[in-house]
């Protein structure tokens, strides 16, 4: 597992807590908020967008994922990911963000989650999705 220093994990965690804030969670009342930390210390944040149709839900971590994608980033250049979930567990992704997640983040990623407590559990990105399914990328035009 690669390894984030305490001190950005510290300010990862005020990301996604302040993120979570934003969320938009009538439905669940789960505000949940992500940070998603790029090789150059750059921090995308993300919070869940909820929709009547709740299918049509974006989770706080893929949000995240795409304003890094939106800023230009791909696989490999993202260093960790971290979600708070309000209350007193701390949750992993969903099976949508963890085959969302595997498109972008490497095997050794790590993935933490925070609460309440004060608690971080933490995850590679291949112990929360082994084996991921996986498809070659085409080539993109320049």
């Amino acid at each position: 597992m690669i390894t984030i220093p305490r001190e950005t994990l510290e300010i990862m965690e005020d990301e996604a807590r302040e993120a979570s804030r934003n969320a938009y969670a009538p439905y669940s009342e789960f505000p949940v908020g992500a940070a998603l930390l790029a090789e150059d210390g750059e921090v995308y944040v993300g919070c869940n967008v909820e929709n009547a149709s709740f299918g049509l839900t974006v989770c706080a971590e893929r949000c995240a994922v795409h304003a890094a994608v939106s800023d230009g980033r791909g696989r490999g250049d993202l260093s960790a990911l971290l979600i708070y979930v309000p209350g007193e567990t701390c949750h992993s992704p969903c099976g949508a963000c963890r085959q969302v997640l595997s498109e972008f983040l490497l095997p050794d990623t790590p993935v933490y989650s925070a609460c309440d407590t004060g608690e971080i559990v933490a995850w590679t990105m291949d112990e929360l999705l082994p084996d991921s399914f996986e498809l070659p990328v085409a080539s993109q035009p320049e």
